[in-house]
């Protein structure tokens, strides 16, 4: 939501670009305006998917409401542990095209020729955001500030997945318990 934001150039986006670039958490009351915004959109009517958010207890709460508010189920929460090595080391592999935005990982997705964009020829880029100090930040505040937010949610609503594990093994996880869910037995 915020990364559309910063490209549609909206107030919102402004306020939040530098923050993010830096590594920060965007505050309560500017991700929550976004996210009230954005669940207001028609593709939103019958639930969504949300990916990083909510990263605070506040969050968390705000999006209670707002799911209550909209006549919305309690959440599900999949929660893909990997361990923080494993997490920086994707993070710095990341490329992004200068030009077009496309992603490029040097490990797992690597680019046909070295540094440039298959699409466009541009030079990849390596976002400040997936920079190895940042992301350090980043975990560091998350074990502060986001950890919590596992205790918010019910354990009947809660599943863990070990995010060190196979991109099919992970979806394999993902889409059993999504099932389960809309068949009602999770």
């Amino acid at each position: 939501m915020l990364r559309a934001e910063i490209a549609a150039g909206s107030d919102l986006g402004r306020q939040t670009q530098s923050i993010i670039a830096a590594g920060g958490l965007v505050s309560d009351d500017l991700i929550n305006a976004a996210l009230g915004k954005r669940i207001q959109q028609p593709d939103c009517t019958h639930g969504f998917m949300l990916d990083g958010y909510p990263r605070t207890v506040e969050q968390a709460e705000y999006l209670d409401t707002q799911l209550v508010t909209h006549s919305l189920p309690a959440p599900a929460v999949i929660h893909l542990d990997v361990p923080a090595d494993v997490l920086v080391g994707r993070m710095i592999s990341r490329r992004q095209c200068s030009e077009c935005g496309l992603m490029y990982n040097i490990l797992s997705k690597r680019p046909r020729v070295a540094g440039r964009c298959d699409d466009d020829g541009a030079p990849l880029i390596v976002r400040k955001d997936d920079q190895e100090q940042v992301i350090r930040e980043r975990l560091r505040t998350y074990s502060e500030l986001t950890r919590p937010v596992l205790d918010h949610y019910p354990s009947d609503r809660y599943f863990q997945i070990s995010g060190d594990r196979s991109a099919p093994y992970i979806f394999e996880e993902i889409t059993r318990i999504l099932e389960a869910l809309l068949n009602g037995k999770g």
